[in-house]
This record gives structure tokens, sequence and C-alpha cells, in this order.
């Protein structure tokens, strides 16, 4: 069953959405050549508890699976997600793909990017862009009345035009005050199909393509999950509330609000 959210809910998410989205920029603007995934990985945890927020991830353990030790899924390069932090310095030409959660007075806000290690080969630069771009696609299919293959078809019709895999065995989700909630949120699909969306879900969108296959493995340490063919794979993601309006990004910093309400007031007036 897909949990609608009340006005209150939805502000505990409003506030927890903001503060994992000022984690995700902080980490953002720390990585370059020579910084190390254990380095960001105790910033972002610092910075969660001392907002008195829980870091979602550590303990974490579904299905009788070992405890996640870390507070950042720490994915680099043919790693999609579900990596480990380790103390071996990020490389100029690498894709860095952090996820990360945070749960504050009840509720979840989850947040994922891939950013470039310095400069990166112009073929895995578009794999970033266009990942990116597919999540905006699927946010703006979080309308009521629409469908939650609607958001799937957007994903891979954006992502099989450029030649992109689409990861199918890992989605995005509903999200509230459990992490993983209905739905399940595949980035394929056909549109018009599956649950029809209505004002008060929350969704975490998460697409995940890779250069090559779309097909995974995950490795020995149980977590982490690779492309295959060990080609690059990136990784975006927003917490977003339906709203009768339409999609809200929760998953903002306040200043990336406030550009975003600008930028459509401009639309406005055009």
């Amino acid at each position: 069953m897909i949990i609608a959210k009340s006005k209150k809910d939805l502000e505990k998410m409003r506030v927890v959405g903001e503060l994992i989205a000022e984690v995700r920029e902080t980490l953002r603007g720390m990585i370059e050549p020579g910084i190390t995934s254990l380095e960001l990985n105790r910033v972002a945890e610092k910075m969660m508890r001392d907002a008195g927020a829980i870091p979602t991830f550590v303990g974490y353990a579904p299905g009788g699976m070992s405890p996640y030790p870390f507070a950042i899924c720490a994915s680099v390069n043919e790693e999609v997600v579900h990596g480990f932090s380790t103390d071996k310095p990020l490389q100029e030409g690498d894709i860095f793909s952090m996820d990360m959660a945070a749960t504050l007075d009840g509720f979840v806000g989850d947040t994922a990017t891939t950013v470039p290690v310095g400069k990166i080969d112009d073929d895995v630069a578009d794999l970033v862009r266009v990942t990116a771009e597919s999540l905006d696609l699927a946010i703006e299919q979080c309308y009521p009345g629409k469908r939650v293959g609607d958001i799937g078809w957007a994903v891979q019709q954006h992502a099989e035009k450029h030649g992109y895999g689409v990861v199918r065995d890992y989605t995005g989700h509903g999200i509230g005050r459990n992490m993983h909630e209905a739905p399940q949120i595949p980035n394929y699909g056909r549109p018009g199909t599956r649950e029809k969306i209505r004002a008060g879900f929350v969704f975490a969108l998460e697409p995940m393509l890779t250069l090559g296959s779309e097909e995974t493995e995950t490795l020995s340490d149980g977590w982490t999950v690779v492309t295959k063919d060990r080609k690059y794979a990136a990784h975006s993601e927003h917490t977003v509330a339906i709203t009768k309006d339409g999609p809200e990004i929760l998953t903002l910093t306040k200043e990336q609000k406030r550009l975003l309400k600008n930028a459509r007031g401009e639309t406005a007036a055009a």
C-alpha cells in the first residue's frame, strides 16, 4: 500500500530533505583528485549527527544482509550503488557516485548524485549529464493522475535514445517514515501502467545508467554493485513530493529552492 503523507508529514520531510541536500552539496564541493571516500563519509556523518539526524544507511540490514557500515554509499566508476568508503584516493578521470539518506523527526530524506573527479572523458561526461536529465524527466511525470509506469518510461526512452543501459536490478521507491516504502519505481516501463499517482505520495526517484550493458553483479563484500562488463555507471536521485499542483523536490538546499523559484518566476513573466 502506498502511504500518502499529511501536510504535517510533508513539513517534516522538507526539513530533512534540505538537510541531506546540504550534506550532498558540501561533499560535492570537496570532491577533487586525492580526496578519499572515507574523508567524505566522515564529513557526511558529522553533518547529519550535528543536525540531530541519524545516518539512515548506518546499520541498514535488509533481508538478513550484513549491516551497511557507512553514512554514504560511495561508488566509483563501474560501481553502480552501495559501494564502501575506502582510504583509496580518488583519481583524475574518475566519477564518484554518492548516495545518502538521513532520518530526522521520524522521516527520511534520500538523495544521490554522480560527480566528476577533475577532468573526465567526454563520453563519461555525457553519461553523467544524461543520467541527471533522466531524473529531471522522471520528476516531470509526478502529477496527480499520471501513472508510475510513466516515470519509468520517461527515464528509459531518454537513456536508450542516447545509447545507455538502464539498470533493472535496482529501482526508485516510495519514502517517508521508512527509507523504502511502496511502490517500487523501475527506471523502465510502459506509459499509462502501474499505480496511479496521487497528491500526498512521496517518491525517491533514482535513475542508474551505464555506458554498456545494464547487467550487474554484487562483489564479495555483499553490498557493492558493479556493472558486469565493468563499464562506467552514473546515479542521480531526489526525494519528490507529489502535490495537487505537481512535483516538489524536497532534496534541494534553501539556496537551490530560491534559485528555482526565481527561475520559475522569470519563466512565468516571459
